[in-house]
């Protein structure tokens, strides 16, 4: 799977079913070459001033990947 694959899919949270946002970036693990987080832009608020955070999810937190969609927990 290529990281143009993983960007094109939804990122939604199993606990609450919120849609996080869109993946801009991968973390690796420099000597296995293991993925260890994704970066995703989080969605800001409609009309709103403050700049989009990026938010770091970590590869364990993952439930599954589907064709339209990945599927994590994060919080409770």
């Amino acid at each position: 799977m290529r990281l143009s694959d993983l960007q094109s899919k939804d990122i939604v949270n199993i606990v609450d079913g919120r849609n996080i946002g869109n993946i801009i970036d991968v973390k690796f693990d420099e000597k296995s070459g293991s993925i260890i987080s994704l970066i995703v832009e989080t969605k800001g608020k409609f009309m709103s001033f403050n700049k989009n955070e990026d938010t770091e999810i970590k590869w364990q937190s993952i439930e599954r990947i589907g064709e339209d969609v990945i599927l994590v927990r994060l919080g409770n």
